[in-house]
């Protein structure tokens, strides 16, 4: 009889335990168990208002809806006024932390983020005059100052997300800090950050800078494939996506001190392509037409090679000046914000590239700036 016992129990441990692995299984291979950080998030835009500039924040819910969640102060102001910029509020790459630019004020923002909303953390000078772009690498995060002659600088990120000046780091543009500023679009870290890129509307060039140990070169300028290089983005193969309010998009190879052209100047035919962003499976690329209202989509090739898939992928309306683009974290939803229809639009990216509009939630007049997570 005891040994029966001892039989029965070690059978029943066994079916125990491969019940257990058979709801591990069943848990990874489902998307709805997925850890609600890789569900749920944020998005966030700046007021950009001179009697103080805040963060706005929406809550991102598991379908990409949005709800206002709250307002929080930067502790610097707006410019009141378009920055004509990409990139003006970003997440760190674990998504800990919130940088903006106060481009009335002359500062730069950090905040903790968390499920609550933000925390304000620090506020430093951004060593230059109305900054409108910002990158982060690793530990470094690097302003665009559009005011003035116009220059780069850099700075350390802390632990606690504070901000100190790199010294050494400031650069200036293709002017050499003589003149007013080329009409700054953006900076942004190449993806390993080995080079600094910024693009210039006004003079049809784009700059880079060779960046060793967090500091930068003096810029090297080269022109444009298509005319007014605006925003741009980074694919996984290190190449750099440009659009161009002419009308198209370009693609590069850009490190420390190369740069080669791959697609030139591919067209959508539509009016003032100006924003760019990436899926985050990095096989598309969709730009934001402010002056027709819609959204294009490209096909990025393994070698960087750009292919108009559909210029009208998205519409957000007549009037609607589409701006700033962000994927949520997970990929699945695309946050586009009209500077003239004053709404958020969400869209749904479907497995060819498509967009599919879900909504659109109600923004402030003048807002600017786009970061999802």
């Amino acid at each position: 009889m005891k040994s029966l016992k001892l039989h029965n129990y070690n059978g029943a441990r066994l079916l125990l335990i491969a019940a257990f692995l058979l709801s591990l299984l069943a848990g990874f291979s489902s998307p709805a168990s997925a850890a609600p950080e890789n569900e749920i998030g944020a998005v966030y835009t700046l007021t950009n208002a001179l009697a103080g500039n805040e963060v706005l924040v929406y809550g991102r819910s598991a379908d990409g809806y949005l709800a206002f969640q709250g307002a929080f102060g930067t502790g610097g102001s707006g410019s009141g006024a378009s920055l004509g910029s990409q990139t003006s509020v970003i997440l760190s790459e674990n998504n800990h932390w919130l940088f903006a630019v106060n481009a009335g004020s002359n500062e730069i923002s950090s905040f903790a983020v968390s499920a609550d909303g933000l925390e304000l953390v620090d506020r430093v000078d951004s060593g230059g005059l109305l900054p409108v772009s910002l990158t982060k690498y690793k530990d470094w995060l690097y302003v665009l100052n559009a005011g003035g002659s116009g220059n780069i600088s850099g700075f350390s990120v802390g632990q606690d997300g504070s901000l100190t000046p790199l010294a050494g780091s400031t650069q200036p543009v293709s002017n050499g800090g003589v003149g007013p500023a080329p009409g700054l679009a953006q900076v942004a870290f190449n993806s390993d950050g080995s080079a600094l890129v910024v693009t210039e509307k006004t003079t049809n060039l784009i700059d880079t800078y060779e960046v060793i140990n967090g500091l930068a070169s003096a810029p090297v300028s080269r022109p444009s494939e298509g005319a007014t290089p605006f925003g741009f983005a980074f694919d996984r193969q290190n190449h750099a996506i440009v659009s161009e309010a002419s009308g198209s998009v370009s693609s590069y190879e850009i490190e420390a001190a190369e740069f080669h052209v791959i697609s030139s100047a591919v067209v959508n035919g539509q009016t003032a392509a100006c924003w760019i962003a990436i899926s985050k499976n990095g096989k598309f690329a969709y730009t934001t037409n402010a002056g027709s209202g819609s959204i294009s989509s490209y096909g990025i090739g393994q070698d960087g090679s750009l292919t108009l898939l559909d210029a009208t992928a998205g519409l957000t309306g007549p009037g609607s000046t589409p701006v700033d683009m962000a994927f949520s974290n997970n990929g699945r939803y695309l946050y586009t914000l009209g500077a003239g229809a004053h709404t958020i639009t969400i869209f749904q990216l479907t497995a060819d590239g498509g967009l599919t509009t879900l909504d659109a939630v109600d923004v402030p007049v003048g807002v600017a700036g786009l970061a999802a997570r």
